[in-house]
């Protein structure tokens, strides 16, 4: 027997079909920003589908917050170790 329901990644990869004209009307510099949305949204199939949402628009945001919020972490503590590095030099 077959798995009847859709899976998370199913609805993710369906979602991204609707807004495909959406990327479409992005300028050229833009469309490479939101495929990288949909990446980080896959990023966390996993997890997402382990919630099973009943609405998986909500999952894919949340998965797109989470990877949003871990990077721009990884941002600041690259700009506090460059801030600690001119703070020595200037002493």
């Amino acid at each position: 027997m077959g798995r009847t329901n859709p899976t998370y990644r199913d609805h993710v990869r369906s979602i991204e079909e609707r807004w495909g004209d959406y990327r479409r009307a992005l300028r050229h510099q833009d469309q490479p920003h939101f495929d990288r949305l949909f990446e980080h949204g896959r990023q966390y199939a996993d997890a997402a589908g382990y919630q099973n949402p009943t609405d998986p628009m909500v999952a894919l945001l949340v998965s797109i917050a989470l990877a949003q919020e871990r990077r721009l972490a990884e941002v600041e503590q690259r700009l506090d170790a460059v801030d600690g590095a001119l703070d020595e030099c200037e002493s």
